[in-house]
């Protein structure tokens, strides 16, 4: 069926409960949600829009964005999310790739302007397989490659994740991810959308505004990032998360010393999860039973997972029905990702352990061979971490004239170089350890939190060439 249908079944039967609560105390109601997609289904048809048109939407967070992906969902159209911040000679890019049928800059003329049309009382009919959201990659090893996202695909992901981690009418979520991204618009919001539950709605992460949020919700959905900056606040304390069910974590990785003072801070254990844009999530630790750090859990139900070349540490491989179709207008990088019997090649480096749960190394991109030997950065890190003065590191390779890669640690905090490399060698065999370590006051991310490790692969490449 069309996801819009899956989606709105979950509505409460009492449309007049709110769907968003708004940080100035308003409120946005399942019915005025429902009517505003419905006029804006209407208002694409009268404008010509067709089934597998793309409907395009840069713009800030807000309820009139979630009303456009739900109306272009109604109207059989391919929803296209752009974040805010690209600018116009990105975007000029995506437009020229994607071919937008309606391309939207201001949600709330759009909204205005759909309201002489019909509304649509019935979502055009979608087979599984037809494409629901084109969802651009970050593009940091060329350019940026549309996921095709399917009904079924996303349709049989969010129940899933319903079901996974025990979403009910009584919830209300806290949502303060931006909503171009699988994490805010697919993730966030069908687990409340098929509950029929309330949304603390805030444009954007701010800590005092979290923490006040927190108040009336009982699930918070965020990456590692929002939880370091909570933990940050004195205003945030047992007290005010008492009533809290679920802490979900996902996007990037969470940082073990994260997890253990949230955990003393709250007495809550942050559920970390892995997912990725060409698969939405993939992976979850258990609602019931032991969540580890530093594991993302077990595959969801559905969900084959196997390590590439047979090997204990490999590439992540994954089939099942909430994997992507393929890259849009790129046959041939499709077929380089997937294998002959189906699996999807993440690019994520990892190893399941005994009991099934995933571990995750670091993307294959980052591996560094140096001397000719693997390095999987995160081993590192994770050393790294646990050292006195070093709030997060990040481990790169960058050009060595003996050893091809020369691994570098970069370092929010301080100390001394020398003999924290030292102590990396007391724990880690010499091929592994930093040659260097460079000390900073922050890490380039991406919007969702992750570190942009190619920006660090450029940034120091002449360390240890230069002179």
């Amino acid at each position: 069926m069309n996801l819009y249908d899956l989606l709105a079944r979950g509505f409460p039967a009492d449309r007049s409960r709110p769907a968003f609560l708004l940080g100035d105390g308003g409120e946005v109601s399942y019915a005025e949600l429902e009517a505003g997609a419905a006029q804006v289904a209407g208002h694409l048809l009268a404008r010509g829009v067709r089934p597998g048109d793309r409907v395009g939407l840069q713009a800030e967070k807000s309820v009139e964005a979630v009303t456009i992906y739900l109306g272009a969902l109604k109207a059989g159209a391919v929803f296209l999310p752009l974040n805010a911040a690209y600018t116009a000679a990105e975007v000029d890019y995506f437009v020229e790739d994607a071919e937008p049928a309606v391309f939207v800059t201001d949600p709330r003329s759009f909204l205005a302007e759909a309201q002489a049309a019909a509304p649509l009382a019935q979502a055009v009919p979608r087979a599984d397989d037809d494409v629901a959201s084109l969802i651009y990659t970050s593009g940091t090893t060329g350019r940026s490659k549309g996921a095709m996202l399917s009904h079924g695909n996303l349709a049989a992901n969010a129940v899933a994740l319903h079901r996974a981690w025990g979403f009910t009418p009584d919830d209300v979520l806290l949502h303060a991810l931006p909503i171009f991204h699988v994490h805010g618009l697919f993730v966030a919001l069908h687990c409340a959308f098929l509950s029929g539950a309330p949304m603390v709605w805030l444009p954007r992460f701010d800590d005092a505004q979290v923490i006040a949020g927190l108040a009336r919700s009982t699930v918070m959905m965020g990456v590692p990032t929002f939880y370091s900056r909570l933990l940050a606040n004195p205003q945030f304390t047992r007290e005010r998360a008492q009533h809290m069910r679920l802490f979900i974590s996902g996007s990037a990785p969470l940082l073990e010393s994260t997890f253990a003072e949230f955990e003393e801070r709250t007495g809550a254990r942050i559920l970390e999860r892995y997912g990725m844009s060409e698969a939405v999530i993939i992976t979850t630790n258990p609602l019931d039973g032991e969540r580890i750090p530093g594991s993302v859990g077990y595959p969801l139900p559905g969900v084959e997972l196997r390590i590439g070349g047979g090997e204990e540490t490999g590439v992540i491989e994954i089939r099942g029905p909430s994997v992507f179709s393929g890259y849009w207008r790129m046959p041939e990088k499709t077929a380089e990702e997937f294998t002959a019997d189906g699996f999807f090649k993440t690019g994520d480096v990892g190893r399941r352990d005994l009991d099934g749960r995933v571990w995750i190394s670091g993307r294959a991109k980052d591996l560094i061979i140096s001397g000719g030997y693997n390095v999987y950065p995160k081993e590192i890190e994770l050393v790294l971490d646990e050292l006195a003065g070093v709030t997060e590191s990040a481990v790169v390779g960058v050009p060595h004239p003996d050893f091809g890669e020369g691994v570098v640690a970069v370092v929010i905090g301080a100390g001394d170089e020398a003999s924290m490399i030292a102590e990396c060698r007391r724990q880690l065999a010499p091929y592994k350890s930093p040659k260097r370590i460079v000390f900073v006051e922050d890490l380039p991310r991406n919007a969702m939190g992750k570190v942009q490790k190619n920006l660090l692969r450029d940034r120091y490449t002449d360390l240890f060439t230069a002179g």
